[in-house]
């Protein structure tokens, strides 16, 4: 019997693909959106799926979008690396993801999928990969954003005492087509137009968007209650990103490391320089804090147990560029 699906968070890059694959199945697709959203991302499978209005921020507007849905997708959240937005980053992250959970407890859903992040993770401070058992410890850099993802996987383990039946799936840095607000694009785009011309001395773990979204689905199918799985991919150091990047769009190579006490001095000297446009916005001192520590995460539970797919990260820069190149956004 077809299912009735809710996808929060429907027009972003990773809510955007998941909508896509599940458009081409039999289930019935419902996505939560504003008044305000914009559907462009969703433009070509708008015919295949509902509209539902409502907001994870407004609890009243979640039970009348929620009767008679069977499984939650909620992808929907804030991503920002800065302080200048602690108060949105709670009440989208935190107190969202308590809305729509309680909602679904109400509502009688079979299954919720938490999309979540690796900041919710931890940090790999020997740059030895981490898994889903490492105890959090992003504090330490302290970064808004990861605080409140790993405030609402406290919502979600809530909710599982409650009685509803969740997994948490968290996407390592996600690169691939569509990603149409630059998120993790935004560093093709500045080594491509020459906007970055030095490099952190941290790493990342980098994973295609199609593989995340194929796994967040096996994760409904097949993941366990209450626990999380990390959707990661090749673990690789900013040097190594900005050569592979240089690499794939014919841009000059990166050449220069900046460790984080000279960033410091040099965001302080460049604040001062009328012509800012020509620096990379990634060049803010909370996004350079945590590029400066190792992001390696390891996903053979995910692997394992969701039967995830791994690929190169070349494999998925190419994707990102050449879909940027062949809509000329870069």
């Amino acid at each position: 019997m077809n299912k009735k699906i809710l996808v929060t968070g429907a027009t972003g890059f990773i809510g955007s693909s998941l909508v896509r694959r599940l458009a081409s199945g039999e289930d019935e697709v419902f996505i939560l959106v504003r008044k305000s959203s914009d559907l462009t991302p969703l433009s070509d499978v708008l015919p295949k799926v509902n509209l539902v209005y409502g907001d994870i921020t407004d609890s009243a507007s979640l039970d009348a979008a929620l009767r008679g849905i069977d499984l939650v997708y909620h992808s929907a959240g804030l991503t920002y690396m800065g302080d200048k937005k602690n108060a949105l980053l709670y009440k989208i992250n935190v107190d969202g993801t308590r809305n729509i959970l309680r909602a679904s407890l109400s509502a009688g859903v079979k299954r919720f999928v938490h999309v979540s992040s690796i900041t919710a993770v931890g940090i790999a401070f020997d740059k030895k990969p981490v898994n889903e058992s490492v105890i959090w410890n992003f504090e330490s850099i302290s970064l808004e954003y990861a605080r409140t993802k790993h405030l609402s996987e406290v919502e979600v383990a809530e909710a599982v005492k409650k009685g509803l039946d969740c997994v948490i799936v968290n996407p390592a840095f996600v690169f691939g087509a569509g990603d149409i607000n630059f998120n993790a694009g935004r560093i093709i785009k500045d080594i491509y137009n020459k906007r970055l011309p030095f490099y952190p001395l941290g790493g990342i773990c980098v994973v295609d968007v199609e593989i995340v979204s194929q796994a967040i689905i096996s994760a409904m199918e097949r993941g366990k209650t209450g626990e999380r799985y990390i959707l990661g991919g090749e673990n690789v150091s900013y040097k190594q990103l900005a050569d592979t990047i240089s690499r794939i769009t014919g841009a000059p190579k990166v050449n220069f490391p900046l460790p984080f006490w000279t960033a410091k001095i040099l965001k302080s000297a460049l604040d001062l320089y009328k012509n800012k446009n020509r620096i990379s916005k990634l060049f803010n001192m909370s996004m350079f804090r945590v590029a400066s520590h190792f992001l390696y995460f390891d996903s053979a539970k995910a692997v394992r147990e969701l039967n995830m797919r791994y690929e190169s990260h070349e494999h998925s820069i190419t994707n990102a560029y050449e879909w940027y190149r062949d809509r000329n956004m870069l």
